[in-house]
């Protein structure tokens, strides 16, 4: 198993909380909301050889750092997310990444390839979807940001790790309902309504899929009830000579529930 690195970058306006693992060509994975870059520590404790895995906090997640205090997380749009992350890469030295994404993460990978395709060397799709929210889900958004306000992370656990996680894995690994649990609550209610809030306004992808020119892996959850896998395959067509990869009795959170499966939909390092 390989050392995982906790690091924190002090980027110019925040301090930035990472993961690290492994060496070679870079890998970048953002997490899903509303968990952490800890998310991706099946995939940090493994990596395949030839990767250099890093996973940040999206802004507010988990990690604060010295200059938290001065970002006002009301404001913050999923392309701000995705600024933070080509900043942290420039800190890091890193020109051009595969980025990882899954679910909020894979939204956050669109921005970073509509703001600066030259840095995306690949993709990984995984659990997300390239259109906005529709006029239910924006009200589902709301549904969620009053419930956060009023009754704070744990009501958010609550409600939504019974569809984070696939039937099967909620069945047999209880363990891992209770990490998920813990991983939410980890953050602060500021950070949940902006994460909410970021989705609720982020701009139809879709424009982007016929013209992506780089490889494109979309992962999909055999038994995801928030992005089917139909939706997952109508992306995939979507996009010029992407691979399609199910991960067998898997939900929404398809890394955690099975992360040999899901290696298998990681690219290989050129």
């Amino acid at each position: 198993m390989t050392s995982i690195l906790t690091r924190v970058a002090n980027l110019p306006d925040r301090s930035v909380r990472y993961l690290e693992a492994g060496s070679g060509r870079a890998l970048v994975l953002l997490h899903a909301f509303p968990l952490s870059a800890d998310q991706w520590l099946p995939q940090l404790a493994r990596p395949r050889a030839g990767w250099r895995v890093i996973a940040p906090d999206l802004r507010g997640f988990r990690g604060a750092g010295p200059a938290f205090e001065q970002v006002d997380l009301e404001r913050v749009r999923i392309d701000d997310y995705a600024d933070d992350v080509l900043t942290l890469m420039t800190h890091l030295e890193i020109d051009r990444a595969v980025v990882g994404g899954l679910s909020m993460g894979g939204y956050v990978a669109f921005a970073m390839l509509r703001r600066a395709p030259e840095r995306i060397a690949g993709l990984v799709l995984a659990n997300t979807r390239a259109t906005a929210d529709s006029e239910q889900g924006r009200a589902g958004r709301d549904r969620l940001i009053a419930l956060a306000r009023a009754e704070g992370p744990a009501a958010i656990a609550r409600e939504m790790v019974p569809k984070l996680l696939g039937t099967t894995t909620a069945c047999e690994r209880p363990d891992l309902v209770d990490a998920v649990s813990a991983l939410v609550t980890m953050n602060s209610t500021e950070t949940l309504v902006a994460g909410l809030t970021a989705m609720k306004h982020r701009p139809d992808s879709t424009p982007l899929l016929s013209w992506i020119a780089v490889p494109v892996t979309v992962i999909a959850g055999e038994d995801d009830v928030i992005i089917p896998v139909a939706e997952s395959e109508a992306m995939h067509a979507a996009i010029p000579g992407s691979r399609f990869v199910v991960v067998p009795r898997a939900g929404h959170l398809s890394n955690l529930e099975d992360p040999s499966a899901f290696a298998s939909g990681l690219p290989e390092p050129l």
